[in-house]
């Protein structure tokens, strides 16, 4: 076998080694393009098509490359040629890397188009030169532009890396590429397909200088590239890469020390800024003096137990959690049963099929009820038609009264600002400093959205989402009580100290009816302070005492029914009190 036969058939293995990496000075053959031209599909007669794309690279001072592209275009018909340049890439999640296209120009020695216009896309900017006309057959358009970012440092060296021709979208014949150099090229090498493909060019070497690297192409389909790569010498041109910050959600969210600090000092100011609102505005007044003595320690002793200065219970519910709410409804409809206003009669569920009551308004003068007390006896004893009646179901509460509970709530409110107990009602102070967290909130979410869309702040907006979060959610503890209103309030914790204890003090001078007494009394308060089940057990024994006590002056059972049975009565009714006034839409 000759040495030239050799060498043929040792020519495709060079090439497939060049494919992977930087070659030294070298010259490929052929082959591979006659490989690519028998690949290739067949053409349409009178298609556009690029007949050579020849591209001159020159690489200058500062990495500035200046290029000269020379197209030979058959038209078919149109009057544009259109080329698309990878001009970004995402090099991170945070970064890409950037190649500037500039002074692009066209020109056209034999009347191709010559008008330039650009229009960038995500990562591409797309190239089209237009003419004036329709135009056929063969035309020639040369091409210019300054390119910057396609060198970069690798190494101790430098590296010319661009897809000099192709992002056409018609199949290309043939495509050339020279890179000319003032200095000695150390390596060429060059890749044919797809952006990022590693399949060798057909051809690429060095002239006999070594200062001009020569690199093309046969048959290219749409959207394909011819990427060369040259190695230079230290200094050559001192380009670097371009590099961009990527704006993106992580950017925008990005944690630094600027960021970060900037978070911290106005959760700092923001958070401190609520801490003072609700010390300022919402802390409860320190009782002074001797209401402070006479507030810090229970007021029940031995046998003088008593409500708080007469404090009704709805009153007590209302002081304690700063709402008018459903247990302290529940509480003032048994306190009316209790102070002769209203019978609760238990019906008999073995005739009735189900558990009910009725509640029966007895004739007794309204002269000593306060607003709300009036205001809830009206609403049970009022009618859907508005008619009044003398008694209603319990089961034919819900629903049926909600304006009036509107009303009932309100006027409770007012009365505990009325008592002097709270500056301004609660609930309006609840709804201010809501609604203004609410708008904090808002604000915070448009200032990050804001922020996000176009610094790297957003953070920042954040701060300001949790500030108005915290204030929202901590305007519910903003009423706060006079000092009137907490010195009631600490007498309200020894009576409920006393009601949990659940025990009536014994003796001689303590009757058993006097004990119901004393039971019926305190229980409504038992209802707001969530102790009814221990406290209505002290009436069993007072019941086995009292002579014909089956019955209690203000609740009546079924037959058969005595105070031994209360306990587990007056836990059922307040329960189904407070779910039948839940169904209405005042609560």
């Amino acid at each position: 076998m000759s040495a030239l036969a050799a060498l043929c058939r040792l020519r495709p293995v060079v090439l497939a080694l060049a494919a992977g990496s930087l070659l030294p000075l070298a010259t490929g053959a052929p082959a591979a393009a006659d490989e690519r031209s028998a690949a290739a599909p067949g053409r349409a007669a009178g298609a556009e098509r690029v007949l050579k794309d020849d591209v001159a690279l020159a690489p200058g001072k500062g990495g500035v490359i200046r290029v000269k592209e020379t197209i030979v275009y058959q038209f078919a018909g149109g009057s544009r040629l259109q080329r698309t340049f990878p001009t970004r890439s995402h090099e991170s999640i945070t970064q890409d890397r950037v190649y500037e296209l500039g002074s692009l120009r066209a020109t056209s020695p034999d009347g191709g188009p010559t008008r330039v216009s650009t229009s960038a896309g995500d990562t591409d900017t797309t190239v089209k030169v237009t003419g004036g006309g329709k135009l056929t057959g063969a035309h020639t358009v040369v091409l210019e532009y300054d390119l910057r970012g396609a060198i970069d440092q690798l190494g101790s060296a430098e590296e010319l890396r661009w897809p000099a021709a192709g992002g056409w979208r018609v199949p290309v014949d043939e495509a050339t590429a020279t890179v000319d150099a003032t200095a000695m090229i150390r390596s060429v090498n060059c890749f044919a397909g797809p952006l990022k493909s590693t399949i060798g060019c057909t051809q690429y070497y060095t002239n006999h200088a070594h200062t001009q690297g020569v690199y093309s192409q046969r048959e290219m389909l749409p959207g394909e590239y011819l990427t060369v790569v040259a190695g230079l010498p230290p200094g050559t041109t001192g380009g670097h890469a371009i590099y961009e910050r990527r704006h993106t959600v992580a950017t925008a969210f990005s944690v630094n020390a600027v960021t970060g600090g900037v978070l911290l000092g106005l959760l700092a100011l923001l958070g401190g800024g609520v801490a003072v609102l609700y010390l300022l505005r919402g802390r409860d007044a320190r009782v002074v003096g001797k209401h402070a003595a006479a507030g810090d320690q229970a007021p029940v002793v031995g046998a003088q137990f008593e409500p708080p200065n007469g404090v009704r219970p709805g009153q007590i519910g209302t002081l304690i959690d700063e709402q008018a709410d459903v247990i302290d409804v529940t509480a003032t409809i048994v306190d009316l049963a209790v102070r002769g206003y209203l019978l609760i009669e238990e019906e008999d569920r073995a005739q009735t099929g189900r558990l009910d009551w009725t509640l029966r308004r007895l004739d007794r003068p309204v002269v000593d009820l306060l607003p709300y007390e009036r205001i809830l006896l009206d609403a049970l004893m009022t009618g859907r038609d508005g008619a009044p009646r003398d008694a209603v179901k319990l089961s034919e509460l819900g629903g049926t009264f909600a304006t009036k509970l509107a009303q009932v709530r309100a006027a409770m409110y007012d009365d505990v600002v009325k008592q002097g107990w709270f500056a301004r009602r609660p609930d309006t102070v609840r709804s201010r400093w809501t609604v203004f967290g609410i708008a904090l909130t808002v604000l915070g979410i448009a200032a990050t959205v804001a922020l996000a869309l176009t610094t790297e702040w957003a953070l920042a907006g954040l701060a300001l989402i949790i500030a108005g979060a915290a204030l929202a959610y901590g305007g519910q503890y903003m009423p706060a009580k006079t000092a009137r209103g907490s010195t009631v309030l600490a007498h309200t914790i020894g009576f409920r100290a006393f009601l949990e204890r659940g025990a009536i003090p014994d003796g001689e001078a303590v009757a058993s009816q006097q004990r119901i007494a004393l039971f019926s009394r305190f229980l409504p308060y038992a209802v707001v302070f969530d102790v009814v089940g221990k406290w209505a057990e002290t009436v069993k024994d007072a019941g086995e005492r009292a002579e014909g006590a089956d019955n209690l002056y203000w609740y009546e059972g079924p037959a058969e029914w005595d105070l031994s049975n209360f306990a587990e009565s007056m836990r059922t009714f307040t329960l189904a009190t407070s779910g039948s006034i839940s169904q209405s839409r005042g609560l």
